[in-house]
């Protein structure tokens, strides 16, 4: 086995070991300090703070002489925590909806102007769309992405920044307008050829949108009547549970 050591950069390692001091209960160290626990030199440890400071990632105290952790290190861990939130209270209702409609179901998320695949939950079926956890893609090539953006940024083509190689804005933007008023998206091909994938959104207690469940197939099996009877309903249904789970109600939205 080899070791993981050999591939490890002494900057990362560094720059982690000095986060780790600052994220302890009450820690503001000075430069000198840090110094001395990281085992760098001045030289070293100054630019590593100025370059961590660039980044948001640490901040300096009252008397600008000690440091602490910055509003961007608050900010990642948030992230992280509710992403850990999102997986935990999703995977029981993804369990129900993969048992029930035997299809692999997922929770996105997204990413600037990409869509994430977080989580899964897999179909016990021989044929199955290949398995996109921890994978990207643009969100106007899929489902998920199409469902978060409905309802989540109604100016988006208005403001500056659009994605590129986006082709016919005007086209998506009214394909997104119908797909905000019916509530789920439908998709073959965009996450590849004789891929089928059906998503809806999740929102919390403020109508605020925090991911998809999205159910991917292979074409063949989505067949119009199935979709409309069954998927699309289960789908919907299940998207409601888990924006209960985070405190949202209709009634308030």
């Amino acid at each position: 086995m080899r070791d993981k050591n050999l591939y490890s950069v002494q900057a990362v390692v560094k720059a982690i070991e000095l986060l780790e001091a600052l994220a302890e209960d009450g820690a503001r160290p000075t430069a000198q300090m840090l110094s001395t626990r990281l085992d760098l030199s001045r030289n070293k440890t100054f630019r590593l703070l100025a370059t961590l400071e660039t980044k948001g990632l640490i901040g300096r105290g009252e008397d600008n002489t000690t440091y602490c952790l910055g509003l961007q290190a608050f900010e990642m861990a948030q992230h992280i925590l509710k992403s850990a939130n999102l997986i935990r209270l999703a995977h029981p209702i993804m369990e129900e909806l993969a048992r029930k409609l035997d299809e692999a179901v997922y929770i996105t998320v997204m990413s600037n102007d990409e869509v994430l695949f977080l989580d899964m939950v897999d179909s016990f079926q021989e044929v199955k769309a290949v398995d996109l956890v921890g994978k990207r893609f643009p969100f106007f090539t899929n489902a998920a992405g199409k469902v978060i953006r409905s309802v989540s940024s109604i100016d988006l083509f208005h403001r500056a920044g659009r994605p590129r190689n986006l082709a016919n804005p005007k086209e998506l933007e009214k394909e997104l307008d119908e797909i905000r008023k019916k509530g789920v998206a439908v998709d073959f091909g965009g996450l590849g050829e004789g891929v089928c994938a059906v998503a809806v959104v999740i929102r919390d207690y403020a109508g605020k949108v925090v991911g998809a469940l999205t159910l991917l197939a292979p074409s063949f099996r989505m067949l119009q009547e199935r979709l409309e009877k069954e998927v699309i309903p289960c789908m919907l249904e299940g998207g409601e549970q888990l924006s209960m789970k985070f405190g949202y109600s209709r009634v308030y939205a």
